[in-house]
């Protein structure tokens, strides 16, 4: 059994995907090209925003966004203690300070009420903007979130790397804050065959200045450069990939998901903690992450469930604050109870969408039988 089976899907698409790819090779042009500006036309489409930047992967893309905006030295970003390091990284990698906010227990997004805390005790900083996560595939409390934005005059990025899909009543995710970015690895919602990511938003300026540096800081001759930039380009072949997995992806495999997710949720209630959607909230299931009751009953059903052969993942073993790299950001030890707390309970589960009913009721009964015997 794999956590996220992409030869499976490989195999529902290889046809459409070996013509794609066909398409592309034969063309000659495998950097940028027509098949990138088709992509990004359908990408801004699908997600409802005007402009779709994309890049060498989701973490380019969060810090093009940053960059967008001049943060930098003496600037403060608020980011949610528990997700992957690249949301503070690319904060760190320009000079500027993460501000570590907690998260909700029960859906693992940004707690409104610490980043209000957070933003009263920031004193020393200028307060730059907030970078909410949509951990998991659901998005974050973007209403709520918003809404302090603008009180304290803060620019929001939302990180969707893994919330590609996901949606706040009929506002699809990638379209929150004043800017929004995804990650196309093949693991996610929405992967290609390598590395890829992308930058959406509404803001002509902003989106003409992400285009700039992605390329060099190019002008309208790419050898004047007008600004210091990177050089981060998505192939040609990764967006004939996407162009597959995204009609593939809107017809079948996020519908497919969801009921992969509702048949863990049915047969594990009363079991384990199961993940919460807020209401009006969807989920595009990155991951389906479980809370055990303690770090000791968390290791030994990871051990039952691998002496099955079935695969799970801890995602995260440590809160930011605890990473070497991180650390001297953090203020004080137990800067984020909930998201440390969450580190050492969390297990995710197998989910894509071509994991059969049988398999979830094989992963459920382990769960069963190592839990309560």
């Amino acid at each position: 059994m794999q956590f996220r089976d992409l030869q499976r899907q490989y195999e529902a698409l290889h046809s459409e995907m070996a013509l794609a790819m066909s398409e592309v090779a034969s063309s000659g042009s495998f950097i940028m090209g027509r098949h990138v500006e088709e992509l990004e036309q359908q990408l801004a489409q699908y997600v409802g925003v005007k402009h779709c930047i994309t890049c060498g992967n989701g973490t380019d893309a969060l810090y093009l966004a940053l960059r967008v905006w001049g943060v930098g030295e003496g600037d403060a970003v608020f980011v949610p203690d528990f997700t992957f390091f690249a949301t503070a990284e690319v904060v760190a990698l320009l000079g500027a300070t993460p501000i570590f906010v907690d998260v909700e227990f029960d859906t693992f997004n940004l707690s409104v009420s610490d980043l209000e805390t957070k933003i009263a005790q920031c004193t020393t900083l200028c307060p730059k903007a907030i970078i909410a996560v949509d951990l998991f595939g659901q998005p974050a409390n973007y209403p709520s979130i918003q809404a302090i934005a603008v009180q304290h005059q803060l620019l929001l990025l939302e990180d969707g790397a893994q919330g590609f899909g996901g949606t706040i009543g009929q506002q699809r995710a990638c379209s929150f804050g004043d800017i929004a970015t995804t990650s196309f690895f093949p693991a996610k919602p929405l992967g290609c065959y390598g590395d890829g990511g992308a930058l959406f938003t509404n803001n002509d300026e902003w989106a003409s200045m992400a285009a700039s540096l992605r390329l060099h800081g190019k002008g309208t001759d790419k050898y004047c450069n007008q600004h210091i930039g990177i050089n981060s380009r998505l192939d040609a072949l990764q967006a004939a990939v996407l162009h597959v997995k995204l009609k593939a992806f809107e017809q079948q495999e996020l519908q497919a998901v969801q009921q992969v997710a509702q048949q863990y949720n049915t047969l594990l209630t009363g079991i384990v903690a199961t993940p919460s959607l807020l209401p009006q909230f969807s989920s595009s299931w990155a991951q389906y992450t479980i809370r055990l009751a303690s770090i000791h009953q968390r290791d030994e059903l990871r051990k039952g469930l691998s002496e099955q052969g079935i695969p799970s993942q801890i995602y995260y073993p440590h809160p930011l604050h605890q990473l070497p790299a991180l650390a001297a950001f953090a203020p004080v030890a137990d800067c984020c109870p909930q998201a440390q707390q969450l580190s050492q309970t969390v297990l995710s589960l197998p989910i894509h969408p071509y994991l059969y009913a049988s398999e979830v009721e094989q992963i459920v009964n382990v769960i069963k039988q190592t839990l309560h015997g």
